[in-house]
């Protein structure tokens, strides 16, 4: 079986092969938009890339030829020898891969499907949206703050409207370069609408996200953002291995003697992180009643908020991967469970 490594790039990749015995048969630079072309001229091999932004489409041409895919964490390249003693180049990179890749069969992240990485760029064309809206409503409150002009509650649809008429009735009155900004955010807020009103429909017409969002807190974007990220539960064997993907989990920082727990690792996928601590906020305020919501307020009186956020947050994305995993709808009466336990109390009523 040949080796092919490829050393990715926006417009030209350096491929290297190597054959059973590690010696290079090929080496050449090949336009990253024809490696397609290319590698379906080849017999079947392992191809091996980095991650990067063009590695997931080169899989799956790759894999569309017959080839098995390695895509190499990029936090791993390093210790493989990829730029030892400082000395980097395309040709020494591909060298390095292919060489490694005949001695050592390599661990590849999760090729993620077509669907989950068409709902992740959905959701993150959103959220580049929210994050626009946001700077420019803060860019325009820092303005009318220092004309000490307030606007009281928050309410980012009413925002526009408001800010016109503070400043209108103020002697200043209406710069022309606000009124700018202000127009962006109302096209900002149309676009917005629409990007939800579209994750809606995606989700309304999934099964698995109809199921999800029967969990208090959870809603399109909470749903897609964690089937898109999740992609398939068969990856992780427990509730709790997907809850350390997802960077949930207590880290830990001991020595010898010195035992310390520490905060949440934050590994993995943090928008899906970020999400789920929106939802447990927004269960914990609107949902006070629910068992699951209960659990966190308990943990809010001995600890703060913010923790309880969190522990909420793990417990949910928990309960997901249960109701996922075993097909069933939200049960409120096995919410109260240590998140642990969620999966297991499921699995066991299911085969009952």
């Amino acid at each position: 079986m040949e080796h092919i490594a490829i050393d990715l790039g926006s417009r030209e990749s350096q491929i290297c092969v190597r054959d059973v015995a590690g010696a290079i048969v090929e080496e050449r630079r090949v336009p990253t938009a024809r490696l397609g072309s290319h590698l379906s001229r080849r017999k079947p091999g392992r191809v091996i890339v980095e991650t990067c932004a063009e590695a997931f489409e080169i899989a799956d041409r790759a894999l569309a030829c017959g080839h098995e895919v390695r895509v190499v964490p990029a936090t791993l390249v390093k210790s493989l020898g990829v730029g030892a003693r400082g000395i980097k180049t395309d040709q020494r990179d591909a060298r390095t891969l292919s060489e490694v890749s005949t001695r050592v069969d390599l661990p590849s992240v999760h090729v993620p499907s077509a669907k989950a990485r068409d709902r992740k760029a959905l959701c993150n064309s959103r959220q580049t949206l929210l994050i626009s809206r946001t700077t420019m409503t803060n860019y325009v409150r820092g303005y009318l703050r220092r004309h000490a002009i307030t606007l009281g509650p928050r309410n980012p649809s009413r925002f526009v409207e408001r800010a016109r008429v503070a400043l209108l009735a103020h002697p200043l009155g209406l710069p022309s370069h606000i009124e700018r900004v202000l127009s962006i955010i109302e096209a900002l807020n149309t676009q917005i609408e629409s990007a939800d009103a579209e994750l809606a429909e995606i989700a309304e017409g999934d099964e698995v996200c109809q199921r999800l969002m029967t969990v208090p807190g959870v809603g399109p974007v909470v749903a897609l953002r964690f089937v898109a990220a999740i992609d398939e539960h068969q990856r992780f064997s427990s509730s709790h291995d997907l809850m350390s993907y997802l960077g949930l989990t207590p880290g830990e920082n001991s020595s010898s003697q010195r035992k310390r727990r520490t905060g949440i690792t934050k590994a993995g996928a943090a928008d899906v992180r970020a999400v789920l601590v929106q939802g447990a906020w927004s269960a914990m305020r609107s949902k006070t009643k629910d068992p699951m919501a209960c659990w966190a307020l308990r943990i809010a009186e001995r600890r703060n908020k913010q923790v309880a956020a969190v522990a909420l947050a793990r417990k949910i994305a928990g309960i997901l991967y249960a109701l996922w995993k075993n097909g069933t709808r939200y049960e409120p009466r096995r919410a109260a469970l240590p998140p642990q336990d969620v999966t297991a109390t499921s699995e066991a009523t299911t085969n009952a």
